[in-house]
Order: C-alpha cells, then sequence, then structure tokens
C-alpha cells in the first residue's frame, strides 16, 4: 500500500514538474525573455541600431499586451498569474534600466508611439516563434496614403537640356581585377563594418594625403595645410572622400576647392536647409569664377547653366528626377550622416543620384562630408559607403574589392581586419581633429553662418521692416515739406536722416508706435531659434559639449523644446534663477559627460562662469556691441580651455541681421578695451540702432530716387 502510494507521488510530482517546466520554457515570455536580453546586450556595448530599437518596441508591446491578458484570465489560478507577472516584470525591467541608459529609446514606449514597420516585422517573427498565431496585417486603404510627391523640372532644366542635346554617358575607367579571386563567395559587408569595430586603440582612421600644393589663393587669402592636403588629392586624381573632419575644420571650403581642383563641374550639393544660404555664399567666396543657384522650392528661379547646384534634403524628392540626368560630374553630401537611416525616402533619394551620376560620368567626384559618419552603430557607415560607390547592398564595389583581393586574406586569416580596414580607409577616409591641426587654425574665431528663414517668417519679416522704412520715409517727407525754400539741399540730406532716425529710436520706447530695430530683431530671433538649436545639435553629435547663447527667453525656450524633442540632456542659466541653482547647473554642464548643451541667455550668463567644457558656441541672436559678443565667447575661451574655441554667429539672410553685424564688427575697436567682466558699452549698443535705423532710411531714399 505504502509502494503504490508512494509510485501515485512520484507520479504526480513527476507531472507537475513537467507541467512547470513547459509554463516556463513555452510560450511568448521565453522568447521576449531572450529578445529583451539581446537589446541589454546592445545597449551595454552602445550599439543601438535600427534593428535593436525595432526590437525594443516589439518587446514592449508584446510585455504590455501579455500583461493585460494575464491580468484578465478568470480562469487562471491566482499562483499562475502571480508567477507570470513577476516574470513579465523581469522584462519591463530590462527595459526600463536600457531605457535610462539610453534616453532615445524612451519616446518608443508611449502609448502614441508611431510603431514602425521594422518593429511591426520583428513583433510577428516572435509571435511565431513562441507558436501563437501571426494576424495578417491591416488592409491599407488607400484613402490612408499620403499624396504622391510632387515631381517637377524646372524651366530652367529643360532649356539646359534643349542647349546641350548631346550629354551622352562616358563609361567608367576599368579597374584591373586580381586574377585569383579569393573572396568570390564571401559575405564581406559585415566583416568590413567589423573590421572598424576591432581596431585597435589609436589606430590610423585616415587615408594617407598627399604634400599640399601652394596655399596662397589668388585673392591674396591661404589655406591651412590640412585642408590643401585634400584638394591636391583630388587634384591628383583621388575621386571618393569620406571627409570626417570636425566641424570648425573648413570642410565645405576643402569640398569646393576639391571640385575646383578635379574640374568636377556641373557640381551638385545636397545640403541640410540651415546651411543651404551659407553654401552658395562660400561657393562665391571660395570659386568667385564659378556661378552657384540655389534650389528653392520648385526651383523657378533656378540657373540651370549655373556651375555649382545647391540643394536642401527637403525639397530633393521634386527635382529627384530631373537630377541624375542632367549631368552632373561631382556630388558633394554635406551633413552626410543625414541618410544613416537606408530605409527613409531621403536616403533613397540620396542614393538613386549616385548610381545614376555613377553610371553616366567616368569617376565622378563624391564627396561626403560628415564630423559624425557614426552616430548610433557601425552599421551607420552603409548608405555613406554606398553614396560613394564604395559597396552595394549585396558588397564590395570592384574597386574596394581589387583592394580587398590584393590583401590576399579570407576572414578567416590572420591579419584580415586590419588589412581590410586599411583598405576602406585608403578609398577616401579623411578624418582630422583639431586638437590635430591646432597650428593651422587660430584659438579663438567668428564663424558666421547665414540661414535662410522659411517663407512665412521670411514673408512676414520683410513686410515688417518695409512697414518700418515707409514710416521713417514719411518723417522725411513730412520735414523736407516743413522747410522754407532757402532750405532745400540737392539730393538726400544725411543730416536730416539722422535726425529723423533718432526721434524714431526715441519714440520706439512707445510700444503704440508699430515695430520698431528692438522688436524687428526679437521677430528675427524668433524665426531662427529653431535653425539655431538645429545646427547646435548637430554639433552637439559631431564634437561633444556646445554653448547656445540668446538674448530672448522665448528664443531659449524654443530651443530647448528642440533639444527634449530631439533627447538632447541639456542645462538653462537664466536671469530668474538662484545663485545655488545656477550653480548647479553650470557643475551638470562641465562635470557630466551626457549633459551636450548649455543654453545661456547673453545677459545672464555672458560674464561671470566658466563653460570651458566646451569649445563650440552659437550665437542664436546677435549682440548690439562687441564686447557682449566677446565676453559671451570668452565664458569658452579662457584659462583651462585647451582646444581653439569657434563661435558660430546664426545671421537670418534678407533681414535686418546682416545689417547689423557689419555695424556691430565696424565698431569692435570700441569695445576693445571691454575684458571679461567688464561692463557693457551701452553707447555703443546705441550707436548700433540708430546707424541701422539710417541705413535704412537711406536704403529706402536712394531707391525711390532710382525708381
Amino acid at each position: 500500500m505504502v509502494a503504490r502510494c508512494c509510485a501515485h507521488w512520484d507520479s504526480t510530482l513527476a507531472r507537475t514538474r513537467a507541467r512547470q517546466s513547459r509554463n516556463n520554457n513555452d510560450g511568448i515570455l521565453p522568447v521576449l525573455a531572450r529578445a529583451v536580453r539581446e537589446v541589454e546586450s546592445d545597449v551595454r556595448r552602445g550599439r543601438i541600431s535600427q534593428a535593436t530599437r525595432a526590437k525594443f518596441q516589439a518587446v514592449a508591446m508584446l510585455t504590455r499586451e501579455e500583461r493585460n491578458k494575464i491580468k484578465g484570465d478568470k480562469a487562471a489560478t491566482e499562483a499562475f498569474r502571480t508567477e507570470q507577472l513577476r516574470r513579465l516584470d523581469g522584462i519591463a525591467t530590462i527595459l526600463a534600466t536600457s531605457a535610462a541608459t539610453q534616453p532615445t529609446l524612451f519616446t518608443l514606449l508611449g502609448d502614441d508611439a508611431t510603431v514602425t514597420p521594422e518593429a511591426r516585422a520583428i513583433r510577428s517573427e516572435l509571435e511565431e516563434a513562441a507558436g501563437m498565431e501571426v494576424a495578417a496585417p491591416d488592409p491599407v486603404s488607400t484613402d490612408d496614403l499620403p499624396p504622391p510627391t510632387k515631381k517637377v523640372v524646372p524651366r530652367a532644366v529643360i532649356s539646359r537640356q534643349l542647349a546641350n542635346p548631346f550629354m551622352a554617358p562616358t563609361f567608367s575607367d576599368s579597374i584591373a581585377m586580381p586574377q585569383q579571386r579569393r573572396l568570390t563567395s564571401w559575405e564581406l559587408i559585415g566583416p568590413l563594418l567589423s573590421s572598424f569595430e576591432r581596431a585597435a586603440p589609436g589606430a590610423p582612421a585616415c587615408m594617407d594625403l598627399p604634400q599640399p600644393g601652394n596655399l596662397s589663393l589668388a585673392d591674396g587669402r591661404h589655406l591651412m595645410r590640412h585642408q590643401g592636403e585634400v584638394i591636391e588629392a583630388a587634384r591628383e586624381g583621388h575621386r571618393t572622400f569620406l571627409l570626417a573632419d570636425e566641424p570648425g575644420l573648413g570642410k565645405t571650403a576643402q569640398a569646393l576647392l576639391a571640385a575646383e581642383a578635379a574640374n568636377a563641374y556641373p557640381l551638385l550639393a545636397i545640403v541640410p536647409n540651415v546651411v543651404k544660404i551659407n553654401w552658395a555664399r562660400e561657393a562665391d567666396l571660395w570659386t568667385p569664377r564659378r556661378r552657384a543657384t540655389v534650389i528653392h522650392g520648385d526651383g523657378d528661379d533656378l540657373d540651370a547653366f549655373a556651375d555649382i547646384v545647391v540643394i536642401n534634403y527637403e525639397v530633393l524628392d521634386r527635382h529627384v528626377g530631373w537630377l541624375g540626368d542632367i549631368g552632373f560630374r561631382g556630388v558633394v553630401l554635406d551633413e552626410a550622416h543625414f541618410i544613416k537611416n537606408k530605409t527613409s525616402q531621403r536616403s533613397q533619394h540620396v542614393l538613386q543620384i549616385s548610381r545614376r551620376v555613377r553610371d553616366r560620368v567616368s569617376r565622378p567626384l563624391l564627396m561626403a562630408l560628415t564630423g559624425t559618419p557614426l552616430i548610433n552603430d557601425i552599421d551607420d557607415f552603409r548608405a555613406i559607403w554606398e553614396f560613394l560607390g564604395w559597396i552595394d547592398e549585396k558588397g564590395p564595389l570592384r574597386e574596394l574589392m581589387a583592394r580587398l583581393e590584393q590583401n590576399e586574406r579570407t576572414p578567416l586569416d590572420p591579419g584580415f581586419f586590419p588589412a581590410a580596414r586599411k583598405s576602406v580607409i585608403d578609398m577616401g577616409i579623411v578624418r582630422r581633429r583639431k586638437e590635430d591641426v591646432a597650428a593651422d587654425i587660430p584659438a579663438r574665431r567668428i564663424a558666421d553662418l547665414p540661414v535662410e528663414l522659411s517663407d512665412e517668417d521670411g514673408r512676414s519679416i520683410r513686410a515688417a521692416e518695409a512697414e518700418l522704412a515707409r514710416r521713417l520715409v514719411a518723417r522725411y517727407d513730412a520735414a523736407i515739406e516743413a522747410r522754407s525754400a532757402s532750405e532745400a539741399v540737392d539730393g538726400i540730406d544725411l543730416e536730416l536722416v539722422r535726425r529723423v532716425a533718432r526721434a524714431e529710436r526715441e519714440d520706439s520706447k512707445d510700444a503704440s508706435v508699430g515695430d520698431n530695430v528692438f522688436s524687428m530683431m526679437r521677430r528675427i530671433g524668433l524665426a531662427k531659434a529653431g535653425l539655431a538649436a538645429d545646427y547646435t545639435a548637430q554639433l552637439a553629435r559631431s564634437v561633444g559639449k556646445v554653448v547656445f547663447f540668446a538674448k530672448h527667453i522665448d528664443v531659449m525656450d524654443n530651443a530647448e523644446q528642440v533639444f527634449k524633442d530631439r533627447s538632447i540632456p541639456f542645462i538653462s542659466v537664466r536671469g530668474d534663477q538662484s545663485r545655488t541653482a545656477r550653480q548647479a547647473a553650470v557643475d551638470a554642464f562641465m562635470n557630466d559627460s551626457e549633459v551636450m548643451v548649455a543654453v545661456c541667455s547673453l545677459t545672464a550668463a555672458g560674464v561671470g562662469l566658466n563653460l570651458q567644457a566646451a569649445s563650440n558656441v552659437v550665437l542664436a541672436e546677435l549682440s548690439w556691441t562687441d564686447a557682449e559678443q566677446q565676453q559671451a565667447i570668452d565664458r569658452v575661451h579662457r584659462i583651462g580651455q585647451d582646444a581653439p574655441v569657434t563661435a558660430w554667429r546664426i545671421i537670418a539672410a534678407q533681414t535686418l541681421d546682416p545689417r547689423i553685424v557689419e555695424l556691430v564688427d565696424s565698431k569692435a575697436n570700441l569695445a576693445a578695451r571691454a575684458l571679461d567682466g567688464a561692463d557693457v558699452d551701452d553707447e555703443g549698443a546705441i550707436d548700433v540702432q540708430l546707424e541701422a535705423l539710417v541705413g535704412l532710411l537711406t536704403d529706402a531714399l536712394t531707391s525711390r530716387r532710382s525708381a
């Protein structure tokens, strides 16, 4: 009897353990546990690729749904529910810990987060692995599809094509391949990417560059040595460059002068909107013999016969059809990390243009410019290498494959990875840091970055400036009419112009009068706040900490919202802070490697702060005096700073901004006496405001006389 009872007990215990084992190892929970551990491993190694983000989102969705399902299962025992919820809590804890390490993952946890196609695909894979029935994708209604992209061909382009109907393609030079082809059957993209991950600390990251030629330009200006090296390489026949110099080292000038050396015209420059105007200005500065044109909107004012065509990523989709066919012999891709997501429409358009240019032109000049070639993962290289024609979806293309074959190694052979890495670098990777070329660049410099305001902001501000000019002209005319005949003056009475401007400046204290110089500059600052913040974010990703200065609180608010949306940690220094709070913010910026941006008020943070953890300053709004501007820069350029400092001055084109810059710079010698912590030259500020009004009225009167 006892034996039968023992046997029955053993049998029952075995069945219970088997059932528990199945519960623990079958179903969705073990699948989620494995997947979340893979995400955790990627986060710990800093390899946050698009696939990692998609897996994170898929696991989060399924965890949330499984929790709701278990809680609503009335047939399950309390012990079962408790155990399953405990396991789900473990998965959720790993998700939360990973998101805390990489804050950008938090955006994927919200109920309103967009579920990417990649996340849906991984979710289906996880459900299938768990033996669950995978739901068919919801049918997509054509009503839900976005409208088709508007395609345009500007009239000027048609005129150019008619003027030169014989633009037949030229065929690529033949590259000799070694007879012995060891690598034909190998998958090589993965090993090539891995060769950069495996690189030893301090391994060279720059191709061998030739000695530069003459560094003096025809107009008397001089190039820096590191700039001359790239230009000389292009002159000697090198045609593909991943130019990854740090910001502030003149990548734009190098690209323009490399195109001149290679005679790569017509040249196409694909750039972010924030630097589009600056590219046209830099082209006029560095290659004055070459005409540059900028594509706005549908390209109605495009000069299709220009040597250099500048287009921003945002309107590329409208023009991609003709851009690949017009015969460009060079393409420059500024901020090339913008195409790191190969599935995006923007990236697909860029790669399409590159393929078509390479199909038509023998060895075109292709340059990818970025201070941050890698942002999330080593896979960020893929799209840039493909743009440059080094690889395609399947593997290395002919020239890179020839270099790899010459190494006489396969991925199984010792020494393959360093040799493969060098082969890729020799294709044209150029990386120099400020500290590497410190002898070439000044310890402190101011770089002006013109930006183009949005259509709505630009029209509104130009209309307000025109109204201010009309009000000044009306004052001037009224004064002229009140004069006697003996007081008449031929031409424009410059003394009266100055008196009218002075009266307008005094009356501007009355808010009911309308827009004045103060309110105009504030409106301009607000209009360019997002563009300045966007450029600051690019700098933060490429070179590290940045100090962002603005005059008005609402400009600071707008910029901080941009940084929040992009998950860029920042601190804020404002006038309404206590001394303790301000010092805590400064300490966080100086000592916390995660804090990338200091958003500072020009008046509250312009003096008395040490922010030398950064070497880049963005001046989002213009100062009224050179002293105020220099004091802001000196928060970074001070004792303890061991890197050259660059101050990026954001200037709104076709507004009062350029006039204010000219006036402030012309009076810089008046503020030279202002040292760190000295009082701001208020009289100089008043003079700038007065001279701005004088210039505005003089221009309006001159235009009226010439009309």
